[in-house]
């Protein structure tokens, strides 16, 4: 159940003069009786990338699938405040919740391609929904995201036959990045992407965040320090449901304000 909160308690760091493509407005969410969101606020610009830190279980996932409302689905789950995107409740009863998750691309922690062709992993997106029509388009729809995710030249003489299933880790890692980008998202919602994968194919994915960064809001969860100093222009950092602090990268690494920051960032905590 979502109630609507109209206070706007937003982040007070959270400040840019571009117009937000998602207002976060005091987010609380509990899980039955406990409580795992607590008045979180932020904003999602375009082009920008936010990675979201903090020790495990502090909320980051849970403000996450927020945005893309995967917790309609969980019994027992309330929800208040507000998300706004382009100005609209994303909760409000107008909503067609799959025609509003299309907005986003998703990337999990473990890479899970289908198990199907590589070709038909990032076709399936696009022919459900209706985004493309027609074999030829579909083919050149399924090499432009194999070319954005850097992947064509790996596999585009194996594509129809090769199993997305069969390809290495990283390889695996970056098939669902361009799997997420099948559906022409705006917004990539990654989930600790590279933490399951070797050092070279992290790389690999971080060198995709900065280059979809340009053209897409990119929000990724890291445990990577190195990696939320090395992709992200903003920083936000959760601790125990809380979004303690929030602001531009180098600002949260080398003058964070709360005391849990700067110990989070100093490895004291965590």
């Amino acid at each position: 159940m979502f109630e609507p909160d109209h206070a706007p308690n937003a982040a007070q760091t959270d400040r840019s003069p571009a117009t937000p493509i998602i207002a976060v407005r005091r987010l609380n969410l509990w899980y039955g009786t406990k409580q795992a969101l607590k008045d979180v606020s932020f904003n999602v610009f375009p082009s920008d990338i936010l990675a979201f830190i903090g020790p495990s279980g502090c909320g980051k996932t849970t403000a996450l699938k927020c945005l893309n409302r995967m917790h309609d689905d969980i019994r027992g789950v309330e929800i208040t405040g507000q998300i706004l995107m382009e100005g609209v409740n994303i909760y409000g009863p107008e909503i067609d919740p799959p025609v509003h998750r299309r907005h986003f691309g998703w990337v999990a922690q473990k890479p899970n391609p289908f198990v199907s062709s590589v070709y038909d992993n990032i076709a399936y997106g696009a022919r459900i929904h209706g985004i493309i029509q027609g074999r030829s388009a579909m083919d050149d729809h399924v090499e432009h995201c194999l070319r954005r995710a850097e992947l064509w030249d790996e596999v585009k003489d194996k594509r129809h036959k090769a199993m997305g299933t069969e390809r290495s880790g990283g390889q695996q890692q970056r098939l669902c990045i361009a799997r997420a980008l099948s559906t022409e998202p705006d917004i990539l919602l990654m989930d600790e992407p590279t933490g399951s994968i070797d050092p070279i194919a992290t790389e690999h994915v971080e060198y995709l965040m900065l280059q979809l960064g340009k053209d897409h809001a990119v929000i990724v969860i890291t445990h990577s320090m190195m990696q939320a100093r090395r992709v992200a222009d903003r920083v936000a950092y959760f601790h125990l449901g809380e979004l303690k602090e929030l602001g531009a990268t180098e600002d949260i690494f080398t003058r964070a304000q709360t005391p849990e920051a700067q110990q989070f960032i100093a490895g004291r905590m965590g």
